[in-house]
């Protein structure tokens, strides 16, 4: 099944996304699960302010645990985050 998690920074959160972002992206590669499609979310400026991911997993337990795992949500980083099911139609 397919998720699609959006989650929302911390306003002022930019360093600690920053600080994080290595850890972040090897989570991508060898946290388990399959990352359809990754990416930050960005203001009108271009600055990042949340990340957009289309998780490829068995079910929503699976996609919640691997985004509790990231390091990102252990730093604190997110106001919130957001899951729900998806479906590719298109790309």
């Amino acid at each position: 099944m397919l998720v699609a998690l959006i989650a929302k920074d911390k306003p002022g959160s930019l360093e600690i996304r920053k600080a994080n972002r290595k850890a972040h992206l090897d989570h991508l590669e060898t946290g388990g699960v399959t990352v359809a499609l990754a990416g930050p979310l960005l203001d009108d400026d271009g600055a990042m302010i949340g990340s957009l991911l289309v998780l490829d997993v068995e079910n929503r337990e699976q996609a919640r645990d691997w985004a509790d795992r990231d390091p990102y949500a252990r730093a604190g980083l997110f106001a919130s985050v957001e899951m729900h099911g998806w479906n590719k139609v298109v790309g």
